[in-house]
């Protein structure tokens, strides 16, 4: 994390003369969607417009990843579709001050030094050659994941894989190899975590929006138990796992058979040269993992007819507070607990806050801006009323269809945000086609985590890119082969398991439905 800053704000550093035509693709972009647009509604052609260019800025690092999150506050009103107060408010959204939070936290078990042993004691768990340290990081992001949330998950692993690769330097690793393991287990991790986030319903907020959604929209339908969505979606996840695992280390980054370590016994002896637990160590252990507690027991949890609820509903709080809340909390604790290793300090001083990412939270912002931007100008549900023009085809290519769309859509805003835009057009879509509203709702929310190529695209690839580790180019071929996988899977596993685990047919409108 140490670098990851500097490396947000130099992004787009490229020559002059390359840097020219990057700057000028974007407003071209806009402007041809502009003129072929058909002009029924100019607000959706705007905001088509707005987001090409800022796609295009993106993917070819024209500026600055977080000076390209600001066009929202320039573009969206300047096109006449929100005011700059309301598309401002997007970039102090709770969810960014989870961001803050969990990166001071992070930043915490960094000072302390308890990440270091961590990650030691992971090493010597799964071994210490590259690809099963690969393996060891996503497993445990993923178990992880399905229960904490995915940004909570990737920010707790990002020190511990990024104190993993400082010992691989020491211990006298090449540049080159140590990149390479770098890209896969940051990679890895991000990915890992939107993978664990599939498996529950509480494991990433796209498969609660669901719940939310077909609640409100079909009251009279048998509710989606916690049991029933795993059923289907923790083999799919786990599939993913796997064969994700097998796609980074034996495919896209092909790493040494050898340790970069020097295998058990000296990870054995790195950790005996540690020594006893320190007490900032303790501390600030402790407190990540009463953050993670806290997380983790937020929400209620319904089994069946049982429900078990969370602590926000025991106090009263529900809907007052958030992760947010409990991030920034805790983060306060460590800024007031006296340091035992830098007597007169406390385990975080604000000296460390420098190394915040803070472009990545206008970054993240600038995507929840642009999603906001989709509902209000009508863009969403305009593309969700394409639907209407494929009656008569098959269901799988309609759900193949829903798959790619999601997946692509979610390159360029927040899956949370995606999904509320287009859940619910889904469901008019689906009965007017036809078909189980269930049938595209549960595949548009599986593959709203399926997004693996922008940084934008979910938080988990945000948090490692702002390591500094992963050139977009990178982040963008490797997420390419992702997202095609995870089209693949959620459509197989929806095939294999909708019937099984919800008696869904495709082709059929159940009777709830109808009324």
């Amino acid at each position: 994390m140490d670098d990851g800053p500097a490396r947000i704000e130099e992004a787009g550093d490229a020559p002059r003369g390359s840097r020219a035509w990057r700057l000028a693709l974007g407003p071209a972009l806009a402007t041809l969607i502009l003129i072929l647009s058909p002009g029924d509604d100019p607000s959706v052609a705007r905001m088509a417009a707005i987001a090409a260019w800022m796609a295009a800025w993106w993917i070819t690092e024209a500026l600055p990843f977080a000076v390209t999150a600001l066009l929202p506050l320039v573009l969206i009103p300047v096109a006449g579709i929100l005011p700059v107060d309301t598309v401002a408010r997007n970039y102090g959204r709770s969810v960014v001050f989870l961001f803050l939070g969990g990166f001071l936290l992070a930043l915490g078990l960094q000072q302390s030094g308890v990440h270091r042993r961590i990650a030691l004691r992971i090493t010597a768990a799964v071994g210490s050659e590259p690809a099963r340290l690969v393996l060891g990081f996503m497993l445990a992001t993923w178990a992880l994941s399905m229960w904490i949330s995915n940004t909570s998950t990737t920010m707790l692993m990002l020190p511990i894989v990024l104190s993993v690769l400082q010992t691989a330097r020491d211990r006298g690793a090449g540049a080159a190899s140590v990149s390479k393991l770098g890209l896969a287990m940051l990679l890895g991790v991000a990915y890992s975590a939107n993978m664990g986030g599939m498996a529950t319903l509480v494991g990433t907020p796209p498969n609660l929006v669901f719940v939310r959604i077909f609640g409100d929209t079909f009251p009279e339908a048998p509710t989606v138990s916690f049991l029933q969505w795993s059923m289907l979606a923790l083999p799919l996840s786990a599939v993913f796992l796997v064969s994700g695992w097998l796609l980074l280390t034996r495919f896209l980054f092909r790493l040494p058979a050898g340790s970069l370590l020097g295998g058990r016994g000296t990870v054995r002896t790195l950790l005996a040269e540690l020594g006893p637990v320190r007490r900032d160590e303790a501390i600030a252990a402790s407190v990540f993992g009463v953050t993670a507690l806290l997380w983790l027991t937020s929400a209620g949890v319904s089994v069946g007819d049982t429900h078990l609820p969370g602590w926000r509903e025991l106090t009263g709080l529900d809907g007052m507070v958030d992760d947010a809340t409990v991030a920034i909390a805790m983060a306060i604790v460590l800024f007031a607990v006296p340091s035992a290793d830098r007597p007169g300090e406390r385990l975080l001083e604000w000296r460390f806050a420098s190394e915040v990412p803070w472009g990545l939270l206008l970054l993240f912002g600038g995507g929840i801006a642009l999603a906001h931007g989709f509902v209000e100008s009508g863009l969403s549900a305009w593309a969700g009323h394409r639907f209407v023009a494929l009656q008569g085809l098959s269901p799988w290519l309609l759900i193949l269809g829903v798959c790619v769309l999601l997946t692509l859509l979610t390159e360029l805003t927040s899956n949370l945000a995606t999904a509320d835009m287009l859940l619910p057009i889904l469901a008019t879509a689906a009965i007017n086609l036809g078909l189980d509203p269930r049938a595209l709702m549960i595949p548009a929310t599986l593959s709203a985590s399926c997004a693996f190529m922008m940084p934008v695209a979910t938080p988990p690839a945000a948090i490692v890119f702002g390591s500094g580790l992963i050139p977009i180019r990178q982040m963008v071929r490797a997420g390419i082969w992702f997202n095609l996988l995870g089209v693949i899977l959620v459509l197989g596993a929806f095939a294999l398991l909708a019937g099984p685990a919800l008696g869904i047919e495709p082709g059929i409108v159940p009777v709830w439905a109808r009324q």
